[in-house]
């Protein structure tokens, strides 16, 4: 795969800041002038394709296929412009941490796993509200995901995203110290500064530009044609619309719209024209609960809650992944500054170490993802490094808890089933004990009264004995919480062909993350926003070539 070196990324991301902040940075983005709230809408209308969920990749697709076609954006939350917690990485926490059941942007979880959990309700999903690592997807990835990729378009995709939504970060004290130790711990070589997956170390890209600012998949909307996109917020979709082509009894179905429901409660039906199609972008979470809320999945399930079967889907709700996160978090004596993820140690061991600062602190054995609400002061000074491992291959499922759409449907991940992933664990937990015996972060420990230096550990720290398998792999087991990469439901060649299509369903895909069986390289955003990008322009060829 041929992808521009660091040196290029670096010259283009910084002619792209000066850019922005010089022309226009300051001004409303241009998004604004097709966003609506629901409530505005026709209660039906026609469009060429039907995107339902604005998110990570429904805001790359939609903006792809309005420079052909007509298209409607469904999205079940509002905007982030204007929301400084969303648009501001020190909101982060604060994001994560103050939910409620129907309207906040982040919708919290948790997996009968009892792990803490949260989804993006908001237009940009889940781009607007996690930690802005960018990393391209892993070479396995595109060789194990059951797709035939033009790698040309894939390298092409990624560019277009890049160019919207990534910078450079600027490593200050602690992220400066996590790569040196980083290096010391045996994870080299070193990269710089590389957009690619590569075994060693390196600094990702980041959605935050120098400022702090948040760029999510809702930037790329900017790429739209005005004239052929319309986004509707707070637009709550109920079931996919399906018809048979003919009276024949055996004919295929075909989706020929969406039910949706604006925040007055009144129903709208939008309709796709000849040729169109209904694209499900509502992620890994909503995309198999919307599949078998419209009557797609295993049939003596759909029937035991009175859904009438349209199409018999054994897998639809199965094969349900999240990589665990362990990690530890310290008190340090010296002021940090705010950082989310912008280093990465990807090992040969089945794991990567990651780091954060202010953020994300571990409080098991409750399990919560959080320390305490964001106004403790003890929230300053907390760094934390964690691990996330590849895969993984434990595997769990989704199932319905309502058959209103609004209800989180019921997951269990059933982490560490699978020893491997437990031997993952291990592993990298290992290598957060190299890190913490560096010299790099020596600076991190307090002076002992009686002599010596120690780390002050928020939560738990590592075991003593680290070649110990049985306790670390408890530690593991009892540490585990989510770094929010959770994938699959509709995975490809199960319940989507190769091409994203819903198998036996016509004018019907799903594009996003529910289609992986395993998460792209060490954070999944990047790949989630060039596939919206890359099918869209799938799409876009395979109408020119049918005419």
């Amino acid at each position: 795969m041929l992808f521009w070196n660091s040196t290029h990324l670096w010259v283009f991301f910084l002619l792209f800041e000066m850019f922005f902040f010089l022309w226009g940075g300051g001004a409303d983005p241009l998004y604004l002038n097709f966003v609506l709230n629901a409530t505005y809408f026709p209660s039906e209308d026609y469009y060429d394709y039907i995107v339902v969920g604005g998110g990570t990749a429904g805001c790359p697709l939609a903006a792809t296929l309005s420079q052909s076609y007509r298209v409607l954006v469904l999205e079940r939350g509002g905007v982030p412009y204007g929301n400084q917690n969303l648009m501001n990485q020190e909101g982060f926490l604060t994001t994560l941490t103050e939910v409620d059941t129907f309207d906040s942007p982040a919708q919290s979880f948790t997996s009968e796993d009892g792990v803490l959990n949260a989804r993006g309700r908001v237009l940009g999903g889940s781009s607007a509200i996690n930690a802005g690592f960018y990393s391209r997807a892993d070479p396995e990835f595109y060789e194990s995901s059951g797709v035939n990729w033009d790698l040309s378009l894939v390298n092409q995709s990624y560019e277009w995203v890049e160019r919207g939504v990534v910078f450079r970060p600027e490593l200050k004290n602690w992220q400066s110290a996590v790569r040196d130790a980083l290096l010391e711990a045996g994870i080299d070589p070193y990269h710089g500064f590389s957009l690619d997956h590569l075994v060693g170390t390196k600094i990702g890209g980041s959605t935050f530009d120098s400022s702090g600012k948040r760029h999510s998949s809702t930037d790329l909307l900017n790429y739209a044609k005005p004239a052929n996109i319309k986004v509707a917020l707070y637009a709550s979709v109920e079931r996919v619309l399906l018809a048979s082509s003919s009276s024949n009894v055996l004919s295929r179905q075909s989706a020929i719209g969406v039910v949706y429901r604006d925040e007055t409660g009144r129903y709208h039906h939008a309709m796709v024209k000849e040729k169109g199609e209904v694209l499900l972008c509502a992620g890994a979470i909503g995309s198999p609960q919307l599949l078998l809320l419209s009557g797609i999945g295993p049939r003596p399930y759909l029937s035991s809650w009175g859904i009438p079967v349209v199409y018999h889907h054994p897998y639809v709700g199965q094969f349900v992944y999240d990589n665990p996160r362990n990690g530890i978090s310290i008190l340090p004596p010296i002021p940090l500054e705010y950082s989310l993820i912008q280093v990465a140690g990807i090992t040969e061991m089945g794991a990567y170490v990651e780091a954060a600062s202010n953020v994300i602190p571990f409080t098991t054995p409750s399990r919560s993802a959080f320390i305490r609400p964001p106004s403790s002061p003890l929230l300053l000074t907390v760094a934390t490094i964690m691990e996330k491992i590849v895969g993984p291959i434990s595997t769990g499922s989704l199932r319905l808890a309502s058959t209103d759409v609004r209800v989180n449907p019921i997951v269990r991940f059933n982490y560490f089933s699978n020893p491997i992933d437990l031997e993952r664990c291990v592993n990298g937990t290992r290598k957060i004990g190299d890190i913490l015996r560096s010299r790099s972060m020596d600076d991190f420990k307090f002076n002992e009264w009686f002599g010596g230096r120690n780390f002050r550990f928020v939560g738990p720290s590592l075991p003593v004995d680290q070649s110990n398998y049985e306790q670390m792999a408890d530690f593991c087991r009892r540490t585990v919480s989510t770094i929010w990469h959770y994938h699959g439901g509709c995975v490809v060649g199960r319940v989507v062909d190769q091409n994203y299509h819903v198998i036996g369903i016509d004018a019907l895909r799903v594009v996003d993350g529910s289609t992986f069986t395993i998460s792209p390289g060490t954070n999944p955003q990047a790949t989630v926003m060039m596939l919206g990008r890359y099918v869209g322009l799938r799409i876009i060829k395979e109408r020119k070539r049918l005419k």
